[in-house]
């Protein structure tokens, strides 16, 4: 597959791009385990079928010692006894947050509670902010479509 245009070397484009990543890098610095941020980000974008952003999260939760295990049950981490309840209560607030709509009406009070149980206040707003901006990533990546699998780790870090 061919990207419909190389976000890399458009002016405008690249100029914006500088912005965004430095806004996933802020979100990055956060106190939510950088493994609970990997799974969340590949969650979300294994929901909006991103390519790129499947190959990019996968890979550096690899290098930053992810298991492959916990890495390929991602997509069915309910059924899946490799995470923790901290780790449950984020990738459900993330489905909840990416699928808004899909009818679900949102994120409701149970997954919030849920959430709040093991993320404070700060953590939680760091959540909420990583699992927009994967949505919009995604969403940058799937209409421009970018391809994956050259993504070396750290690439863009």
């Amino acid at each position: 597959m061919d990207a419909r245009l190389n976000v890399f070397t458009n002016p405008t484009v690249g100029k914006a791009l500088k912005h965004l990543m430095a806004l996933g890098g802020q979100i990055k610095q956060s106190t939510v385990p950088a493994p609970v941020q990997e799974l969340v980000a590949l969650r979300v974008s294994q929901i909006n079928g991103c390519a790129a952003c499947i190959d990019m999260h996968t890979k550096d939760a690899a290098h930053a010692g992810e298991t492959p295990v916990r890495l390929n049950l991602v997509a069915a981490w309910r059924e899946a006894t490799v995470y923790t309840e901290a780790e449950r209560a984020a990738l459900e607030l993330a489905e909840e947050g990416t699928r808004v709509a899909d009818g679900a009406g949102g994120v409701s009070d149970e997954v919030w509670a849920r959430a709040a149980l093991h993320y404070d206040e700060e953590q939680l707003m760091a959540l909420v902010l990583h699992i927009a901006f994967m949505n919009m990533a995604n969403r940058l990546n799937a209409i421009t479509r970018q391809p994956a699998g050259d993504y070396v780790p750290g690439q863009f870090h």
